[in-house]
């Protein structure tokens, strides 16, 4: 019986050394591990391969991701809609999934007598909402973003933990403009794309800027050169280094992509900027010009985070689950000595619950030096110790993330100085 074994060489003993380290905390910082540990999601047999259920500690910490996303597209000048999770045959043939997407998709499901489809993308519902009036080269651009459940189907060979999914939601939007608004709408947008990146800590990138494909594709020549050229200039506005990825562009349009380097220097595709000219002829997407002609607008896909189950997991192993103050879903973790402490340990919970901060207190008939493991290796930020003492004084024993020794700080301070570390971003 013949058996394959891989096996690597290294010309010195530190280099190594250097890889197994390396392998080692890559094991350490793995997101089914700590989701397990953390308590952050998990994903059943009896519910399905690839789709994930998110416990509340998990789901605190999209609720920052989300709510964090969404006003920061308002600010940005989006907004926001949202898409039903099924779509009729039609929209989806209207589309071209069908024809170009559908061993992707899931099975039809018969509703009076029509085939509906849980839909894969969210991109056909956005060009419905600008059909369902006209719209005049004055009303352009319009960016419409939405975090839109999206189901696709995956082998379940490649399905891993949060990375690779079946149902996931996707950071969505897409920017429908004029030609000539085409240049400054990709530069906000490539803008806006790396500062949502270093908010949460990534600062490393690799952009590539992948061109038309050699003989299928859609749109005129022209107008691919035009796109291609846009994105070109808007990259070396921004500074950013970037290889040409040529003839990787989709059919329906050429794209930047961006990879981000996690804390171990490992690369992610997370953003997207991509043209698209099928489907706003596909659909027959148009806009009353100065002119008083139909003309054809350009309509842009673009992800910044790419899927919010994807982007988790990547930030559970780029921080090793040690999520910075404003990410992190417990923020402190209170503990009472005694039990003559457990009221007012609960009434400072609540305290700093009204606060706005994120907040647990165990009050369990356990020992404190139980308690300081237990928070410890749930990695919260801040432990507040209370006993009689810092009952009577009105303060609190506080240990920070990493630190082996506390200090006691008026209740009143503490408050204050979690308040402005928690409204600090990466």
């Amino acid at each position: 019986m013949l058996q394959r074994i891989y096996g690597t060489a290294w010309p010195t003993k530190d280099e190594l050394d250097a890889y197994l380290k390396h392998l080692e905390e890559v094991e350490k910082r793995d997101h089914r591990k700590l989701g397990r540990e953390l308590d952050l999601y998990s994903v059943h047999d009896e519910t399905g391969a690839g789709l994930i259920l998110w416990h509340p500690k998990g789901a605190r910490l999209r609720h920052i991701i989300e709510s964090f996303w969404r006003e920061e597209h308002y600010k940005n000048g989006y907004d926001l809609v949202y898409s039903p999770h099924i779509g009729k045959s039609t929209l989806w043939n209207t589309s071209g999934h069908l024809g170009f997407y559908s061993e992707n998709m899931y099975s039809p499901m018969d509703i009076d007598g029509q085939d509906y489809y849980v839909k894969p993308m969210n991109c056909p519902f956005h060009i419905m909402i600008y059909k369902s009036r006209g719209w005049s080269y004055r009303d352009l651009p319009l960016r419409w973003a939405e975090l839109g459940t999206v189901y696709r189907y995956e082998r379940s060979g490649v399905l891993h933990g949060l990375l690779r999914v079946r149902g996931f939601t996707q950071d969505d939007a897409h920017l429908i403009c004029r030609p000539d608004q085409m240049p400054e709408e990709i530069d906000r947008v490539l803008a806006f794309c790396l500062y949502m990146l270093r908010s949460f800590g990534f600062t490393d990138f690799k952009v590539y800027l992948a061109t038309r494909p050699g003989e299928k594709f859609v749109g005129d020549e022209a107008m691919w050169s035009e796109a291609t050229q846009a994105l070109k200039e808007s990259v070396e506005r921004a500074g950013i280094d970037y290889e040409v990825d040529d003839g990787g562009g989709a059919f329906y349009g050429p794209k930047i992509d961006i990879k981000i380097k996690d804390a171990l220097g490992r690369e992610w595709q997370c953003s997207t900027i991509q043209f698209d000219f099928n489907m706003p002829e596909r659909f027959d997407v148009t806009y009353v010009g100065s002119d008083g002609q139909k003309h054809r607008p350009y309509m842009i896909h673009r992800a910044l985070l790419g899927s919010i189950e994807r982007f988790v997991g990547v930030l559970v192993e780029h921080y090793a689950g040690k999520f910075p103050l404003w990410l992190s879903p417990v923020q402190v973790a209170l503990l009472n000595v005694v039990s003559e402490a457990a009221d007012h340990t609960a009434r400072l919970r609540d305290e700093l619950m009204r606060r706005g901060l994120r907040v647990e207190a165990d009050l369990r008939e356990e020992t404190i030096g139980y308690k300081i493991r237990d928070a410890i290796e749930k990695k919260v930020p801040y432990i507040g110790v209370i006993g009689k003492k810092e009952v009577e004084s009105g303060a609190i024993s506080v240990r920070r993330r990493g630190e082996s020794s506390s200090r006691v700080l008026p209740v009143d301070e503490f408050i204050a100085q979690l308040t402005a570390e928690a409204a600090e971003k990466a």
